[in-house]
């Protein structure tokens, strides 16, 4: 099916027109096609950064929570010259250098080669009460943790916590651009319409949002948010969406509820985006609700969503065509 018939369908479904098609699960499971590239892994003579951590965030927008997160520095970093910053929620999934993400390389892979800009990342968990468990790369925390409410809820709660709580400690700690075209935020599933949020609340302090198998659906009301585009004033965001056809479709007992199609509601707010003429790209596979398509995809993720970081065109700067290496400042002069 070509990608104009695609999303045809898939509007007709959205309104009413078209009734889903109930089929059997693929044979063959679609998400053994992804694996991770070599931009995931470590290699040799890259500088590798630090990864800091773990520290402990309290919350006053969720009183008696916290959030464990951990400080990814580069190699590069250089305090006296200001950094670009990147957020992951679900930190520990990001974090995890056994899974399909496995950001800190994909960090020390790219800026080595000035594919994105120097950064400092942030991954951080969903709030907790102290008696309640981490999450983990095996339990993500959706029944014994905050994340629900936190991640699912569209309000300006959890943007109170990256950007009235979490920021001003980066500020104080490192050498951070305040400029919002240099701050991003990303995520999987509900981490995802997370990050959307944060961005759509606070465009003045977030305007970079990458979004895996992004939870657009009606967990806690997220399929508002392709009409809430449509609606509302263009805001100077940069999105990348991704998601699998064989992500959760809203099929329960026979009963289909478009509100909780995962790949429909991304293609949703897909088409609301672009109706609006929002800075988009997007990616649609063949997977299912997991990191196994996005984990392939995220170097290039990366890479689009900060495509447009200061680059020299002086054929003499020696320091812009070579590797980016520690000890070399960002801002020297170039040799002659």
């Amino acid at each position: 099916m070509t990608r104009a018939l695609s999303s045809m369908v898939l509007a007709l479904m959205a309104s009413g027109g078209l009734a889903p098609i109930a089929q059997e699960p693929p044979p063959v499971n679609p998400d053994t096609f992804y694996q991770i590239g070599p931009d995931s892994l470590p290699r040799e003579g890259v500088p590798k950064g630090e990864v800091r951590g773990p520290f402990m965030l309290p919350s006053d927008a969720y009183p008696g929570t916290q959030h464990t997160y951990w400080v990814y520095v580069p190699a590069q970093y250089d305090g006296a010259v200001p950094a670009s910053l990147m957020i992951f929620n679900d930190g520990q999934a990001f974090n995890n250098m056994e899974g399909d993400l496995r950001a800190p390389n994909v960090l020390d892979n790219l800026i080595h080669r000035r594919e994105i800009p120097v950064m400092i990342s942030v991954f951080i968990n969903p709030g907790r009460r102290p008696d309640q468990p981490e999450p983990t790369p095996q339990n993500w925390g959706d029944k014994d943790t905050n994340r629900p409410t936190e991640y699912n809820s569209l309000d300006d709660k959890y943007a109170r916590v990256i950007v009235d709580e979490l920021m001003p400690v980066i500020y104080k700690e490192y050498n951070v651009s305040k400029d919002p075209d240099r701050h991003g935020i990303g995520g999987a599933s509900s981490g995802a319409i997370a990050a959307f949020t944060v961005a759509w609340e606070r465009p003045d302090d977030f305007r970079r949002v990458l979004s895996m198998i992004g939870s657009f659906t009606n967990i806690r009301g997220g399929h508002a948010y392709a009409d809430l585009v449509r609606q509302s004033p263009k805001k100077p965001l940069r999105v990348y969406l991704q998601d699998g056809r064989n992500d959760n479709r809203g099929l329960r007992n026979g009963k289909y509820d478009e509100t909780r199609d995962w790949f429909l509601q991304n293609v949703r707010l897909m088409q609301a985006l672009t109706e609006k003429g929002y800075d988009l790209n997007y990616q649609w596979g063949i997977g299912g609700h997991n990191q196994k398509h996005a984990g392939a995809v995220f170097p290039d993720m990366m890479r689009w969503l900060w495509r447009d970081h200061p680059v020299s065109t002086d054929v003499h700067d020696g320091v812009e065509r070579s590797l980016n290496r520690p000890g070399v400042k960002s801002g020297a002069a170039a040799p002659r």
